[in-house]
């Protein structure tokens, strides 16, 4: 019967060795049939459970739930370290380097005078470290993950749109309260569900609409 790791171990190596063990012939069953693709919404779902202790304000629950969500990296990095890809050593390295490099206003000469400046050295350097290899990002609208909630990534498209200039700021001179934007978007929603449609599915059919046309405008602009 395997021992569990040694007490004397850092907490986060701990979980590394646990995670090894429970992936062992002599480990659990079910952790043994898990691959990346059984695991994916794991993640998900455990973001969700994080996002509502932290709008609860319990520091318990956020405690639990932030262990939850490492246990899935943990799980990803050992599947990962099976298979000789990499391992959770790699990840972090690799986030340490990325973090210092994309911060070049605390650890290099660049100066940022406010927040907008921070996010545009930080897209600059993305896409200069993405340039070149299978993961370059030409069009504004790549990278926004495919599976975000339909709204959500509506607020990422259009965010990008506008950056972009495909899309105008609204207009300012009579702009609405927060309270009716919120009824127009919860009245939308249930017109669709009395005819039996849903709004999320529509959401993202017309979000994948206007992508397409962005997309299109991008390429003309770019061979222009």
């Amino acid at each position: 019967m395997p021992k569990p790791p040694s007490s004397r171990l850092t907490p986060i190596r701990q979980l590394i060795e646990l995670m090894a063990i429970l992936r062992s012939p002599e480990g659990c069953p079910w952790d043994r049939e898990q691959d990346h693709q059984s695991l994916r919404f794991h993640a998900v779902e455990e973001v969700y459970e994080l996002l509502d202790a932290v709008e609860a304000a319990d520091d318990h629950e956020m405690a639990e739930e932030l262990g939850d969500l490492l246990l899935q990296v943990i799980f990803h990095c050992q599947l990962a370290a099976e298979r000789g890809a990499f391992d959770f050593n790699r990840v972090t390295r690799s986030l340490v380097e990325k973090l210092v490099r994309r911060h070049p206003h605390v650890f290099g000469d660049v100066q940022a005078r406010d927040v907008d400046q921070v996010w545009a050295n930080w897209d600059r350097i993305k896409r200069a470290e993405k340039t070149g290899t299978r993961h370059e990002r030409p069009s504004a609208f790549d990278g926004i993950p495919r599976h975000l909630p339909a709204l959500l990534r509506v607020e990422k498209l259009v965010k990008k749109g506008r950056k972009s200039g495909l899309l105008p700021a609204p207009a300012k001179s009579r702009p609405p309260t927060r309270a009716a934007v919120a009824k127009a978007l919860f009245d939308l929603a249930a017109e669709a569900q009395g005819y039996g449609w849903s709004a999320e599915a529509l959401l993202r059919a017309e979000s994948a609409r206007r992508e397409r046309q962005w997309r299109v405008t991008e390429r003309r602009r770019r061979t222009a």
